[in-house]
């Protein structure tokens, strides 16, 4: 059986599951023209992540995926939290607040209990997917157990061999290229793969299907992918600008600026892509400091960017956003995805 006769979807287009941007309306448009649409539910608490499923059964009767955060949660080192909130404390000053006087953990992981599972298991949706590492075995038993399909982001060789070896259902070949988060198992090492050599890497020495995910904003890329061997493909970046996403305006604007992006740790305490501003070009100097755990270095920075923007300074906005931005087309989501399937049949 093809991945798509698995997924019970039409096309190979997958919406990527954008925490904070994703939005139930999003994920039905695109399930609804015969992609797999997506809630990015990692940012969520139990209760909003299951109003955002059920919204989303209301609007489709299509299958979509879900996505969590699977990474390893670490203990805070307050010396090295200390000095980060120390260093921003002008910059807070000049916007008129006090600087946090702790750092929390905003976002739990999927492995921390089993709140998340259970809500999955509850709602049955027809995927779910992880960024950061892999669900315990007893989790990911549950869910084969209920015919859920399980995805988890690789970027290198030896995750995709970790993700088989736990049997997962399906790879996600995150390659450098992607905006937002990279899907690391570990902030110690990074292979930054390009997208179509890890799809080429993983094919070679797997089994599992492939799904290809980082630099894909036309259907000319995106039947390139699947050449490779690619069962289908997975967009983010190229769906931000749709009015039925969660994107603020200044994010809007920006994504159509035909911007640069670049890789930084200093927002969110993790490895991500998004828009050059104030985090690349003033904090991330050589000598710049250790970085709090992820995500307690997210608590800053989104108290940082809220600060900020209210005195129009949108420079430390996490506005994520893939390498090949500038190619972002003003398009609906029903409208992009039938154009992608034009495009990729087109030789």
């Amino acid at each position: 059986m093809s991945l798509l006769e698995k997924l019970g979807i039409k096309h190979p287009i997958f919406l990527a599951p954008m925490a904070g941007v994703s939005t139930p309306e999003l994920a039905a448009e695109v399930s609804n023209q015969g992609g797999l649409g997506s809630l990015g539910l990692g940012a969520s608490s139990v209760e909003s992540a299951r109003q955002q499923i059920l919204k989303t059964q209301e609007l489709t009767d299509c299958p979509f995926q879900v996505n969590f955060f699977c990474h390893d949660s670490q203990p805070l080192d307050e010396n090295v939290a200390q000095a980060w909130i120390d260093q921003f404390k002008d910059k807070f000053a000049e916007y008129g607040i006090n600087p946090p006087t702790q750092l929390h953990c905003i976002y739990p992981s999927f492995k921390d209990n089993d709140d998340f599972l259970n809500l999955v298991l509850e709602t049955r949706p027809c995927a779910v997917s992880f960024h950061f590492g892999i669900p315990l075995p007893h989790q990911i038993q549950a869910l084969k157990d209920a015919g859920i399909l399980t995805m988890v982001s690789a970027t290198n060789f030896a995750e995709a061999k970790a993700i088989q070896a736990a049997g997962i259902d399906i790879i996600i070949a995150q390659g450098i290229e992607a905006g937002g988060h990279r899907g690391i198992f570990s902030t110690k090492f990074d292979a930054s793969v390009k997208t179509s050599n890890l799809v080429k890497l993983i094919k070679q020495h797997f089994s599992l299907p492939v799904v290809a995910a980082g630099g894909i904003m036309n259907g000319e890329q995106a039947r390139q992918m699947i050449d490779f061997g690619a069962e289908a493909v997975q967009l983010g970046t190229a769906f931000v600008q749709c009015k039925s996403s969660n994107a603020n305006d200044a994010y809007r604007k920006a994504l159509l600026s035909k911007p640069l992006t670049q890789v930084s740790a200093s927002i969110s305490g993790r490895p991500a892509r998004g828009i050059i501003n104030h985090w690349h070009i003033d904090v991330d100097t050589p000598n710049r400091l250790d970085v709090p755990a992820y995500p307690y270095t997210y608590d800053l920075a989104k108290q940082l960017h809220a600060a900020a923007s209210k005195h129009g300074d949108q420079g430390y906005g996490a506005f994520w956003a893939g390498s090949n931005v500038a190619q972002i087309r003003e398009m609906e989501a029903s409208d992009l995805i039938n154009q992608l399937v034009l495009e990729m049949k087109q030789k």
